[in-house]
């Protein structure tokens, strides 16, 4: 593994400068002595200059020209997530540790093909998956790992989101197979991540699309899913939700306790009703936040573990193999939905 950067800031180039990549940006600015900007990189020029512009920094309209010039650190790759696999295996190459969006892929063997090139590198593969650090799942993460449902029934997940045809017509790469990817991959791509993270190894997926919008892809789709465990799980996702973003949600129902997260976003947790009370269910109320982005807060507080990875003071929290855990859920979906089966897990062996 490359040598730990310990007594200077982390020198950092954002790839991609669009709708996502500004909360990067953020988290950025809030970790300011620990981390520097050196550069940003756009394939439009006009959003380049303009970031370029803002943040004081060099400006590249390729990644390659950027690991030769600047010679960063790490990449936080913010770009269409079918241009993630070529761009991770490039730093990784020239020997940056990446950070990605989700999802890492849009294929599993090109997940994987990220994994070993970073691993043969030296360099950390971080996938982002904020969600995970908002407060309301960091509850619910705590009371899984104690066990406190007793044995998992039933799982079910809502995203009744809204994304208009304009969302779709505002690059030409939103809305397809290649570097997109549906309302599964890409906009409910964080639920999907709660079913392994939440509950646990999954065995068999179940799934059905279906296509409104003048795209590749879906725009909504039902799951169903059956854990190791035993537990029993549905997912309902749309991007068709009329006028605006309804509801983000997980419902978990146990032979000891039940809980409902919603909102817009899981981030008011309406239901926390167990057999056997704790300390920490005071907190409840304090956990829930008004959210006026579906991305919720978490960027920042994910960007505090890349520190202290990097600085050698702890484990990454999702790295790339964590990443390839939804990445596998997604392409089982899709392979259920086109060939109208049954998929097992794991994919390969």
């Amino acid at each position: 593994m490359s040598e730990l950067i310990t007594n200077r800031r982390i020198r950092i180039a954002v790839v991609g400068c669009g709708r996502v990549a500004q909360n990067h940006f953020r988290a950025i600015e809030r970790h300011s002595s620990s981390l520097e900007l050196c550069a940003v990189c756009d394939a439009d020029s006009v959003t380049l200059a303009a970031h370029a512009a803002r943040h004081q920094v060099a400006g590249f309209g390729s990644l390659a020209e950027l690991l030769t010039r600047v010679q960063p650190d790490l990449v936080a790759l913010c770009t269409p997530s079918g241009r993630h696999p070529e761009e991770a295996i490039l730093a990784a190459q020239h020997g940056v540790h990446v950070m990605t969006e989700k999802p890492m892929a849009t294929r599993w063997q090109d997940g994987v093909r990220m994994v070993k090139a970073c691993d043969e590198a030296g360099v950390h593969l971080f996938v982002v998956k904020q969600n995970r650090r908002n407060a309301t799942l960091q509850l619910l993460k705590r009371a899984v790992e104690e066990k406190r449902f007793g044995r998992i029934h039933l799982v079910h997940l809502n995203v009744f989101w809204s994304r208009p045809q304009a969302y779709y017509d505002q690059a030409k790469w939103r809305g397809t197979w290649e570097f997109d990817g549906g309302a599964f991959m890409n906009q409910a791509s964080h639920y999907v991540d709660l079913l392994d993270w939440l509950i646990g190894p999954v065995e068999h997926v179940q799934a059905m699309v279906s296509t409104t919008r003048d795209i590749e892809v879906e725009d909504t789709g039902v799951l169903n899913v059956r854990w190791r465990n035993g537990a029993l799980g549905s997912m309902a996702v749309t991007m068709l939700t009329y006028p605006k973003n309804l509801e983000g949600s997980i419902t978990i129902l146990g032979e000891k306790g039940s809980v409902r997260v919603g909102g817009v976003a899981v981030n008011d947790i309406q239901l926390w009703d167990f057999a056997e009370p704790r300390d920490y269910d005071a907190q409840i109320k304090s956990a829930n936040y008004d959210t006026t982005s579906v991305y919720g807060f978490g960027h920042p507080l994910y960007y505090k573990n890349v520190i202290d990875v990097l600085r050698g003071e702890a484990e990454p929290e999702t790295d790339g193999r964590e990443g390839l855990k939804s990445l596998e859920l997604l392409i089982a979906a899709y392979l259920s939905a086109r060939d109208g089966r049954t998929v097992s897990l794991p994919l390969e062996f």
